[in-house]
């Protein structure tokens, strides 16, 4: 077999941000990680914006003291792009619903599931729960009513309401109008795709 031949980029790699944001999320200064690396604030400041790229030792030392790898400044970010209505469809029950799944299905941080509710569409009649730990529904357009245990929620368009992902509830569109929702569940709920 053959290998790809692979051509070198003139372009310069960027890995200025990359070290920037590793800083800022070990809440250091640049002052002390000069102090730590023994490189000083005007160079790290220098790489940080690009405008000079630091030695393989420089690098090294680097992401010793901001606890990265040096893969992770060069990795490519994984990126999830969905079209409006090519998000692969889910069916979680009830009726008069179209569900599909925005997020990419690997995700496991959240789910976000856009959903097109008919008028008078309506959840299961015994309310369920999810299994994430908050379960976030934020109104597009129209108006959706919220079933839980002890109270219901009437939901217009613009309106978030967010509550533990394992509280029992149910939905319905009491309305001769569709209803754009989005189902936001943190993490992604164990073996399915949503609300």
């Amino acid at each position: 077999m053959k290998a790809l031949p692979l051509e070198p980029s003139a372009d310069p790699v960027a890995i200025g941000s990359r070290l920037r944001a590793a800083r800022q999320d070990q809440r250091l200064t640049i002052e002390q990680v000069a102090d730590a690396t023994g490189l000083t604030k005007g160079f790290l400041s220098r790489v940080e914006r690009d405008l000079t790229s630091p030695s393989v030792t420089s690098l090294v030392t680097l992401c010793q003291v901001l606890s990265i790898s040096i893969g992770d400044l060069f990795a490519a970010p994984e990126i999830h792009v969905s079209r409006k209505g090519e998000g692969p469809r889910i069916s979680l029950g009830g009726e008069g619903i179209v569900e599909r799944l925005l997020t990419s299905r690997a995700e496991r941080r959240l789910q976000i599931l856009g959903a097109t509710i008919e008028p008078f569409g309506r959840g299961e009649s015994e309310l369920y729960a999810v299994d994430c730990d908050l379960d976030v529904l934020h109104i597009i357009s129209g108006e959706l009513t919220l079933r839980m245990t002890h109270e219901s929620f009437d939901l217009k368009a613009g309106d978030t309401l967010s509550f533990p992902g394992r509280e029992p509830h149910s939905w319905e569109n009491r309305t001769a109008h569709p209803v754009e929702a989005l189902w936001i569940l943190v993490p992604a709920a164990s073996g399915s795709g949503g609300s």
